[in-house]
């Protein structure tokens, strides 16, 4: 699954409701970090870039909304969901220019790899060197 995080409820339905329209379906989330959107990772290339697009739109409409709640910018964040190996998942917070650093760089798809790599190595350490796996 692509995900989608959002901390405005108005804003993660106008990304819902878009994806709706494009034939694709949506499982929702609430949890301590914010407001999930889920959607299938086989996506055509048009509904896929219809919300990246969209959504880079709501999070400039999210950062403004944030900028105008007391705290200001000392409130924004980022986030990558994190599959462990066991099953659960969580969110792992990132300093949002880290964020965009990644998205500028590396799809998605290839953040949840590296993601999921690391907390699977993490989980289950290997102590040999590299050359030797």
């Amino acid at each position: 699954m692509l995900d989608y995080v959002f901390f405005d409820t108005a804003l993660r339905d106008r990304f819902v409701k878009h994806a709706h329209s494009l034939g694709v379906t949506c499982q929702l989330e609430e949890d301590r970090l914010g407001l999930l959107v889920s959607v299938p990772e086989d996506l055509d290339d048009v509904a896929e870039a219809s919300l990246e697009h969209l959504y880079d739109e709501l999070q400039a409409a999210q950062s403004s909304l944030m900028d105008q709640t007391e705290g200001g910018t000392q409130k924004h964040m980022a986030g990558f969901r994190l599959d462990l190996p066991d099953g659960q998942s969580c969110m792992v917070g990132l300093d949002p220019d880290i964020a965009n650093r990644l998205l500028a760089n590396f799809s998605l798809e290839e953040i949840q790899a590296l993601f999921a790599t690391v907390g699977r190595n993490a989980l289950n350490p290997l102590d040999s060197p590299l050359c030797k796996r």
